[in-house]
């Protein structure tokens, strides 16, 4: 997650150096605007090579865990059994009524000798240790995932609503904010290529020492608290937005520094909001469909990231609605946020902390 967001915003910052490419490949010309699809295409090249010769599957697990299971089982029965008939054996009367043909200390003689069959005797062995039929390796087959799933009964839960609705919202105004950023430096500063592309950098460089401080920190505090601490940020450099930079008041120094200060508490909260809302989605979410979920969590966010310039592009000349959009979107989370607060925690958590008020 780290690495995405921080690619999101490193990546302009490579036209520093593409910007400078001014030469001919073959019979293609590569400048500055076609030297980013160049570089893109070597990149790919570069991770196709890695799929081939580093990547490999891993062994079906499931199966495995399934086949296991299935053999201890089978043993703690056999175990269980062989107990069990040991009891019966000790509780057995050393002598039975069959058996007993006088009163208690009278000897009896008998001249009839008796003759054990081998058949009777391998009933007898039979029936004091049968053989544990032998479980068939496949019998116990991995139950699919989507049995028993119900779509509307695993996503339409309000905690989950919740997250799914941080992860559109988060990535909807990051995505705006880098369409917003580069015509609005362009009107207000005369920033051009190289300007530009310093500030994703130095945005970028943020962005990872924020993913660094957030992994810090949760390890001392819960998801939600760091979820709580990422949108009260981001609610912040909204309304600081709203009013600095739909109007920026002042002369040059004051506007840079509004602008500054603006992008950087955005860029701040995103770290927090983005590690938050990916970690309590995988716990409140079923264990066996982890992969539907996140595919449609990702699906939320890819939606979000083709709003947001949509959004943006349109409206540079009307700051207050395109602003005013993306504080009302934030406004509402830290509303849903607040309500939902105490279901944003993992099942487990949930149940411990419901054992823990019964006992006391």
């Amino acid at each position: 997650m780290a690495c995405r967001q921080a690619g999101l915003l490193i990546g302009p910052a490579f036209n520093i150096f593409l910007r400078l490419c001014d030469f001919h490949l073959g019979p293609f010309v590569v400048n500055k605007y076609t030297a980013p699809g160049l570089f893109m295409c070597l990149l790919w090249i570069l991770l196709q090579l890695a799929v081939v010769f580093m990547y490999w599957d891993l062994l079906p697990l499931e199966r495995g865990k399934s086949k296991e299971s299935s053999t201890n089982q089978s043993r703690e029965e056999e175990d269980e059994q062989q107990h069990v008939e040991e009891d019966d054996d000790e509780e057995k009367p050393l002598m039975g009524s069959q058996e007993v043909l006088g009163s208690y200390g009278s000897v009896v003689a008998s001249n009839t000798p008796t003759y054990h069959s081998p058949a009777a005797s391998n009933a007898t062995l039979n029936h004091i240790s049968p053989p544990a039929s032998p479980v068939p390796p496949d019998s116990h087959e991995p139950s699919s995932p989507f049995k028993n799933f119900s779509i509307s009964r695993e996503f339409l839960r309000e905690e989950v609503v919740v997250l799914l609705a941080a992860q559109f919202i988060t990535l909807f105004n990051q995505t705006a904010l880098e369409t917003m950023v580069t015509p609005l430096t362009q009107k207000y500063f005369g920033y051009g290529e190289l300007e530009n592309s310093i500030m994703y950098c130095l945005c970028g460089v943020e962005v990872i020492a924020g993913f660094l401080f957030v992994r810090w920190l949760s390890r001392r505090v819960a998801e939600r608290v760091v979820l709580a601490i990422g949108l009260t940020i981001c609610n912040i450099s909204g309304v600081w937005c709203l009013i600095f930079l739909a109007k920026p008041l002042g002369g040059f120094p004051w506007q840079l520094a509004e602008f500054i200060i603006g992008v950087f508490l955005q860029v701040l909260g995103l770290p927090f909001v983005a590690v938050a809302q990916v970690s309590l989605f995988s716990k409140v979410t079923a264990e066996k469909t982890q992969g539907f979920s996140q595919g449609v969590r990702r699906s939320v966010g890819g939606l979000a990231t083709i709003l947001g310039p949509l959004w943006a592009g349109g409206l540079t000349d009307n700051m207050y609605i395109m602003m005013g959009v993306m504080m009302a979107l934030l406004a509402l989370l830290t509303m849903m946020l607040a309500f939902s607060y105490d279901r944003l925690v993992a099942p487990a958590t949930e149940e411990q902390v419901d054992d823990s008020d019964s006992c006391s």
